[in-house]
């Protein structure tokens, strides 16, 4: 009995080995099933998952498809109400992506300038009024291009309106300090552009023009003015000679743009107007700048006379000797083989220049800043031109254009924006606008006599005085100093009146002058001067230069020259020719 026992237990400890087997194999089958099965399952899964992002993409496109570029291209003849809805279509294109790059880049600056300097960045304080002022300038001189006139107009009026409007006379919180820093490197700037543009091979055939032509109309319409003020507003001789002073100078920022525009497009290339006009602009600032100075000393001085009138050219000559020795030291710094060379060039005679106009005024030697700055510009090109065998373009004067963008507006904003109609006197008015006229009209008969003897045609002859009439810069950069020195030197009340009349005028010259000598000159240089082939190359090369190209059949060649200078026979010396 008990090995039955024994057997029957050891049979059944068999049989649930046997079970326990058979169960672990299904186990392990299963799990082997679910293992084979689970990528299926996830590949389903992924399956469903990417045609449901399908389905979502699909349905989001085809709602979208009215509004895509791709889907709706402009017909050929496309109305204006086509074309107006093509320019919201996505992805922002055209002038409304240029609208919205422009916005978002403002945006970002302003969030820069809030973090930074907190309260200066809203309504109220300086950098404030400065961003608002830059970005309705721009907003103002594209409007007013539309129209065809120059954008500096539309960019004064700005100015002007931020400053005297009372619910967005926001120009009135910018601090002077900051508004007379920006008009001098926005000048500085401008004057760089302008020496780079001269051509030093028509400039020296030009020498004696450019000096009669910037010497001549500022001496006589400073001294027409002079007289005139006396006589009408009573004023002292050496105020009256303050005052033509002031207005005798011409506006570089005006001329200069106006001028290299004309260029660019070939008008007046031929003969050389446009270098013979910004060259004598310069001297001509110079000159009126050095002038006034002297007047101010005598009138305010009580030192030697003598050493009052000498010190107007002594600075002129400082400023011309700094600008050829730094331009000089430009020639080789940075080295020709550099490999951001044309950037180092631009950043090098831009940081002279700045120099010189800001080290001047810290030296008491404003009078050099100006010309150092034009003739750092004008050495240096002349020494890369020669290295690098330019034919066309400076490639410096190029980075110097993409400046000008941000600094013509603040400018000529900032220029408006010195006009407070608060301090104009209305008795002075009238007899001012009668005293302007009156000079104006014996500049403009000056200019034309100083050029009669060239051989210009007269329709260039005519051009000249146009050129010539454009004030702006000068005029708010000194027309307050007479005030400013009387109330710092503690002058008498009658004195004070004076030099408030001087910057009345001052105002008004601006207002008058800057618009419409700058839209007359966009209006008339391409009626009134020959527009050329080649443009600024056939004059950078020195193949036809002013008083040198006559007007002659096709085929021809000849030269003429200034004043009938001696030339090889193969050039003609007919005057009137072509007249």
């Amino acid at each position: 009995m008990a090995g039955i026992e024994d057997d029957e237990s050891a049979s059944d400890i068999e049989m649930t080995d046997i079970n326990k087997g058979t169960l672990n194999n299904e186990r392990t089958n299963f799990d082997v099933q679910i293992k084979d099965d689970q990528p299926n399952m996830q590949s389903s899964r992924k399956c469903c998952r990417c045609c449901d992002c399908k389905n979502c993409m699909q349905r989001c496109y085809h709602c979208c498809m009215p509004c895509m570029t791709k889907e709706n291209p402009l017909p050929d003849n496309a109305t204006r109400c086509d074309r107006i809805k093509y320019g919201f279509l996505c992805p922002p294109h055209g002038k409304l992506a240029k609208l919205m790059t422009l916005v978002l880049a403002v945006l970002l600056m302003y969030g820069t300038l809030w973090a930074i300097t907190g309260k200066q960045a809203l309504p109220g304080g300086n950098f404030f009024g400065l961003l608002v002022m830059l970005v309705l300038c721009l907003i103002g001189g594209a409007l007013v291009e539309k129209i065809r006139l120059p954008p500096l107009l539309g960019m004064l009026v700005v100015g002007f309106l931020l400053q005297n409007v009372p619910v967005v006379n926001v120009g009135k919180d910018i601090t002077p300090g900051w508004s007379s820093a920006l008009r001098n490197i926005a000048l500085v700037v401008i004057l760089t552009r302008a020496g780079l543009g001269l051509n030093p091979i028509v400039l020296r055939k030009l020498s004696l023009v450019v000096l009669r032509l910037a010497f001549t109309p500022c001496l006589v319409e400073a001294v027409v003015v002079a007289i005139a003020s006396h006589l009408l507003l009573g004023f002292p001789w050496p105020y009256g000679f303050m005052l033509g002073f002031v207005l005798a100078a011409v506006s570089p920022a005006v001329i200069v743009p106006s001028m290299l525009s004309l260029e660019e497009k070939g008008y007046g290339t031929d003969k050389g107007v446009p270098t013979l006009v910004i060259a004598a602009a310069s001297v001509d600032d110079v000159l009126a700048i050095s002038a006034f100075g002297i007047v101010l000393g005598i009138a305010f001085s009580n030192s030697d006379l003598a050493v009052t009138i000498v010190r107007g050219p002594l600075e002129a000559l400082l400023g011309v000797v700094y600008g050829i020795l730094f331009g000089l030291l430009a020639w080789y710094f940075p080295h020709s083989r550099h490999k951001n060379v044309v950037l180092f060039r631009c950043i090098i005679i831009l940081a002279g220049g700045l120099f010189a106009v800001f080290g001047s005024i810290a030296a008491e030697v404003p009078g050099a800043g100006a010309l150092g700055s034009l003739t750092i510009a004008f050495v240096a090109a002349i020494g890369w031109r020669k290295r690098d065998k330019w034919e066309d373009v400076n490639p410096v004067t190029e980075i110097m254009a993409s400046l000008w963008v941000i600094f013509q507006p603040l400018l000529f904003g900032l220029i408006g924006n010195e006009i407070v109609i608060s301090q104009l006197d209305g008795s002075t008015v009238g007899l001012g606008v009668a005293v302007l006229c009156i000079g104006l009209v014996f500049r403009v008969v000056a200019s034309f006599l100083v050029v009669f003897r060239t051989n210009l045609t007269w329709r260039e002859r005519f051009f000249i005085p146009i050129a010539w009439l454009p004030k702006a810069t000068v005029q708010a950069a000194i027309g307050p100093i007479a005030l400013d020195t009387a109330r710092q030197l503690g002058g008498t009340p009658e004195e004070i009146t004076l030099g408030l009349k001087i910057l009345t005028i001052a105002v008004l010259v601006i207002m008058i002058t800057a618009p419409v000598g700058s839209a007359l000159i966009a209006l008339t240089g391409p009626k009134l001067l020959k527009k050329s082939v080649k443009g600024r190359e056939g004059s950078q090369n020195g193949e036809a230069t002013l008083g040198e190209v006559e007007e002659e059949a096709p085929g021809e060649v000849g030269e003429r020259l200034i004043d009938g200078e001696a030339r090889p026979k193969r050039f003609s010396f007919d005057k009137d020719e072509g007249d």
